[in-house]
């Protein structure tokens, strides 16, 4: 997000969304964080697709033109949702509630917007985008007076202006933030923005690029990278290259793709070119020119584990999520094309045939120029250390510089990674300047069979990092929590 958003406590939404908060709290169907951001995402999505609607067919009306609305009169928000008086006052002999609106909703209204996708000229349309929501997501509310109180309040929202989407983007990424800060599934969505900053400043995108996220999540680099490129005064063509042919991303699990369509649209994309599909199911050998990309920028999930037909499609064959994401990033890149990848640290260095192979195709088909290594707590609930790999593709690696990031405390919830811990890294890896923190390698002297890149400063030597007893105690809840699972797992196998 922008700067000037940091001091958002006058936000004049923050209220009615932490009261959308309270009332998704009580309300039986939602018992997480995930489920809170999930069932504010469709609402929202029908409230900036009535807002978006109501402007087009005012903009007709004032050019003499006749406009068709995409939602039928019937399904439109300003019906079912929220239908006033004269007076602008809600029409409460009009408003569905109780047990006849969790009726429409889930009988008619998200059959209706599902159908969509047969309906759609194409996977780039808003309507496709309309089908493709409402057939991952499901409504969770059981009460229809508790829902009837949330479509009131998210009827508070306005999208009308480039000033109300900016806070409405803003308390939307405080939303995802909490739900990575929630638990280990919420994690998944959410990558520090200080850090996606940082490396976008390094991969410095520019507008006529097509900027690639294979493991989109919650968008947030593409997001990010939106906001980048849009500082400055910019002309109508390049406006509408941002809108259209900048952003593309990919995402697996049907709540992430919902929330990265959901946070894209707050950041004005009104049809984000995101794609609901397994990246991995798709064969390395068929990636033509055309599907390369300019950039990749992205945060995949790593210690998954793909089957073995999944792995046929890659040349270096892996059970590691991680780096068969790696795999696909080089290849979706145009020569020339620069990467800014997150990946765990002992890539640097596993010694089993993948991560040796896998190291090797870096370093001879891409310039590895930055390695980033962050400290421990970079990531809320991961008990992995990572590293940022920077590299451009289309010749060798001549030369690494190492950045070992300590931003002098230990990182955690109430004391994340911010802007300012990022800065000398930003600044000195413009002209890889050496440091008590950085050096660089020479590709000549590293190993030509273990093709080894393990963090060795030479400057500072190898200091010991001590944890905290709160971070081991946390790391020993999580790890309790998840052989519960499958131990529950387990026994309703048995």
């Amino acid at each position: 997000m922008l700067e000037i958003t940091r001091s958002w406590g006058g936000s004049r939404f923050e209220q009615t969304f932490k009261n959308l908060d309270d009332v998704l709290w009580k309300e039986a169907g939602c018992t997480t964080e995930l489920d809170y951001t999930e069932q504010s995402s469709w609402m929202l999505f029908l409230k900036y697709l009535d807002d978006l609607e109501q402007e087009r067919a005012l903009k007709a009306e004032l050019e003499g033109k006749p406009y068709k609305f995409i939602i039928d009169k019937e399904h439109q928000w300003s019906v079912w949702a929220a239908p006033k008086k004269a007076d602008a006052s809600l029409d409460h002999d009009k408003a569905l509630t109780g047990d006849d609106l969790i009726e429409y909703v889930n009988g008619k209204l998200f059959p209706y917007l599902h159908g969509f996708k047969q309906r759609a000229e194409g996977p780039d349309t808003i309507e496709y985008k309309i089908g493709e929501i409402f057939g991952e997501i499901k409504n969770k509310f059981q009460s229809g007076y508790s829902l009837r109180d949330a479509l009131e309040l998210v009827d508070e929202l306005h999208f009308q202006s480039q000033q109300e989407k900016h806070e409405l983007s803003h308390l939307y990424e405080e939303k995802i933030k909490r739900m990575g800060n929630a638990g280990r599934n919420g994690g998944e969505y959410y990558t520090p923005r200080p850090l996606i900053r940082a490396i976008i400043q390094v991969v410095k995108p520019r507008i006529g690029e097509r900027i690639y996220d294979g493991a989109v999540g919650s968008a947030g680099f593409l997001c990010e990278a939106h906001d980048y490129l849009i500082k400055g005064k910019l002309s109508t063509s390049q406006l509408n290259t941002l809108q259209t042919k900048t952003f593309y991303g990919k995402e697996k699990k049907s709540l992430a793709y919902v929330i990265a369509i959901m946070n894209m649209i707050l950041h004005g994309i009104e049809a984000p070119n995101i794609i609901h599909t397994n990246t991995l199911s798709e064969n390395l050998a068929d990636v033509q020119d055309k599907d390369r990309y300019d950039v990749v920028l992205a945060n995949p999930p790593f210690g998954g584990k793909e089957r073995k037909e999944v792995q046929q499609n890659f040349p270096i064959r892996t059970g590691e999520t991680a780096f068969l994401f790696l795999q696909h990033f080089i290849k979706m890149l145009k020569a020339g094309g620069r990467g800014g990848i997150v990946i765990k640290n002992t890539f640097l260095s596993n010694t089993d045939n993948a991560s040796v192979s896998l190291r090797k195709l870096l370093l001879e088909s891409c310039n590895l120029h930055t390695v980033l290594d962050c400290p421990g707590g970079t990531f809320q609930g991961a008990g992995v250390k990572t590293v940022v790999l920077f590299f451009e593709k289309g010749a060798p690696t001549r030369k690494v510089w190492f950045y070992r990031l300590d931003p002098g405390r230990n990182l955690g919830k109430t004391n994340p990674l911010n802007d300012a811990d990022l800065a000398e890294f930003v600044e000195l890896q413009t002209a890889f300047t050496d440091s008590p923190k950085s050096w660089s390698v020479d590709a000549r002297i590293i190993d030509q069979t273990t093709f080894d890149l393990s963090v060795k400063n030479p400057n500072g030597g190898e200091e010991m990092t001590h944890r905290s007893p709160t971070e081991i105690l946390e790391e020993i809840a999580a790890l309790d929590a998840e052989s519960a699972e499958v131990l529950e797992s387990v026994k309703a196998l048995l």
